[in-house]
């Protein structure tokens, strides 16, 4: 493993990135509320990665990217780089369906097991009539045999082709190699978040024990796997107004099924909680009616902050365990071989699930010149 010097994803995205409110950084690029009517997106809905929906969208955009940089020239071909076989294979099959397009994708994970690759077809059907096939591989050095994999396909990435990049454990925060730090970035957001609403009365173990208690599969019935619900969660255990092992047991009983019963539960005693929190209760719990995704906005300001606080802060002389240990550092897989399809002529675009609220700085943040993430120089490192 070496270091590669500091770079950014911008260096081979450019602003061709949306997060997860579907707003294109490029402001070349069409916004959302005209996207919407191209591809009947109901007004307020804004899809999630894996959704139909979302799919139609970015085809949209890839469309509208490739118009600006080779105009009269068609997509025909979808190449695919993301992490999780579940999220980023079922994104890429249905971008494929949704654009008609043949694709290729490359799912990376580095795991302490012999270097191996499989080759999976997606299944087709009537809505996918075009090849699509995944690459599994448990190293990212592997994307190297990827980019060969392609050519022997008969799959040319050129101007023809849209490459899609993403960001969160892939791009950077590499997963099974650095994703431990943007894990730890996001636990300081929601303990930050915590103990600044609490103020003296915040508990750091009791806060920890329940985040890492709720923070499972187990419990995505309830939590919907949804960061910003569990961190509302643990604020309202940190209050006193729950306690951990009763809220587990009605979780586990299914008498507390979902985040939503839970919030109107507390609504229901909002008058015994202190007045900050009942303040911060009633945001969230009407951005939550109001189907916000990602209704605690102060803890994913905080996860903004704390994940640039851990982006090239180092020094050049840090050792590549350092750095694997303490910084979100840029793939050098990823970027070598993003930079290289640029060149061939492939649109190169990236998405993100992340929220844009713990992605992109506020205004009083930007006056001070700080950057959405994927501005933010870091160190890359890779094979």
């Amino acid at each position: 493993m070496k270091i590669y010097g500091r770079t950014s994803v911008h260096e081979f995205l450019g602003d061709f990135v949306v997060y997860r409110n579907l707003v294109p950084l490029d402001p070349r690029l069409p916004p959302l509320a005209e996207v919407r009517r191209h591809v009947g997106l109901p007004e307020g809905v804004i899809p999630r990665k894996t959704a139909p929906e979302y799919a139609r969208v970015i085809v949209h955009l890839l469309r509208q990217a490739r118009a600006l940089g080779a105009p009269g020239t068609s997509i025909e071909r979808l190449v695919y780089v993301g992490d999780t076989r579940m999220s980023d294979g079922t994104a890429f099959a249905n971008i494929c369906r949704a654009g008609g397009w043949a694709g290729l994708a490359f799912i990376g994970a580095e795991r302490d097991e012999p270097a191996h690759v499989e080759v999976v077809a997606v299944e087709q059907d009537d809505i996918l009539p075009c090849e699509a096939t995944l690459y599994l591989a448990n190293r990212w050095a592997a994307l190297a045999d990827f980019d060969h994999f392609c050519h022997e396909q008969g799959f040319p990435l050129d101007e023809r082709t849209a490459v899609i990049v993403d960001l969160d454990k892939t791009a950077f925060g590499a997963r099974g190699r650095n994703d431990h730090v943007i894990n730890r970035a996001r636990v300081e957001a929601v303990r930050r978040t915590v103990g600044d609403l609490l103020g003296d009365s915040f508990d750091p173990l009791a806060f920890q024990t329940a985040y890492d208690r709720l923070n499972r599969a187990e419990f995505h019935p309830f939590t919907a796997d949804n960061q910003d619900y569990l961190a509302y969660i643990c604020l309202i255990l940190a209050s006193g107004l729950y306690e951990l092992e009763p809220l587990v047991a009605e979780v586990h009983a299914g008498r507390m099924a979902t985040f939503e019963q839970f919030i109107a539960e507390v609504d229901d005693r909002a008058a015994e909680l202190p007045a900050d929190l009942r303040t911060i209760h009633r945001q969230i719990y009407a951005r939550v009616q109001e189907g916000d995704p990602t209704p605690f906005k102060p803890f994913r300001y905080n996860e903004y902050r704390a994940t640039i606080e851990r982006m090239g802060h180092l020094d050049d002389g840090a050792s590549v365990a350092e750095l694997l240990e303490k910084e979100i550092v840029i793939t050098q897989e990823v970027r070598e071989m993003a930079l290289k399809w640029r060149a061939q002529g492939a649109l190169l675009f990236g998405l993100s699930d992340k929220p844009d609220e713990a992605s992109i700085p506020p205004d009083d943040l930007a006056a001070q010149g700080y950057r959405a993430i994927h501005r933010v120089e870091t160190h890359a490192v890779g094979e």
